[in-house]
């Protein structure tokens, strides 16, 4: 099972090619699917995303695919995956924390809603090119009850974009012969480049607390 999820991820270019293929205008409702579902329930944050819409970009260029009815779609299921994931985390979230009040203090919902707070827009933004920080930041946002037109706002901002960059670097890069030749290296650089900002972010954190803290 393990081999098949890798596999997958690492010709995604070829199984999405053959996918749209044989079931032609199908693939835009399995495409918004599996977005929507990647960024919309805490329990899928292992399907493919970033690599997901590069591929999608790709395979545009060559004709198969309408550009603009993918980002619409993309954009559309980004968006609706977070908003859904928010509401679940707003109102499912703390009774999840309540039956898990001998190991979870109310104090750290209340640190997690002053840190949403503060800086929760450039979270919920970032979070967007974070393989599996993507799927969570939503719910804890809901859970922390960070306001919900601030999470809108970078929503919006963040789902823009991350389908923007990643759909279009892979209708403009995806079919040079280099690219197709090394497509799973060019995952791996997806992921990386993918995990960058957070780093940046904690490292610059670090930087900015006062020695002897």
């Amino acid at each position: 099972m393990l081999q098949v999820i890798i596999d997958t991820f690492l010709h995604l270019d070829r199984n999405l090619a053959l996918f749209t293929s044989n079931y032609g205008s199908l693939v835009y409702g399995l495409l918004f699917l599996i977005i929507f579902m990647e960024t919309g329930f805490v329990v899928t944050p292992f399907l493919p995303g970033d690599s997901l819409l590069f591929a999608g970009g790709a395979i545009a260029a060559g004709g198969s695919l309408n550009i603009l009815l993918l980002f619409a779609i993309f954009v559309s299921a980004a968006f609706l995956g977070d908003t859904l994931n928010y509401w679940i985390g707003h109102f499912v979230g703390p009774k999840i924390f309540e039956r898990e009040s001998k190991l979870i203090k109310k104090e750290y919902l209340n640190k997690a809603h002053r840190f949403y707070e503060k800086y929760g827009g450039k979270a919920i933004f970032l979070a967007r090119f974070v393989p599996i920080v993507r799927t969570f930041a939503p719910f804890v946002a809901g859970i922390a009850r960070m306001n919900y037109g601030v999470f809108l706002l970078y929503n919006i901002i963040g789902g823009l974009t991350w389908v923007s960059v990643f759909l279009f670097s892979g209708y403009f890069f995806g079919n040079l012969p280099f690219v197709k030749e090394n497509f799973h290296y060019v995952v791996l650089v997806i992921i990386v480049l993918s995990i960058a900002p957070i780093v940046y972010e904690v490292l610059k954190a670090k930087k900015e607390i006062p020695a002897g803290h």
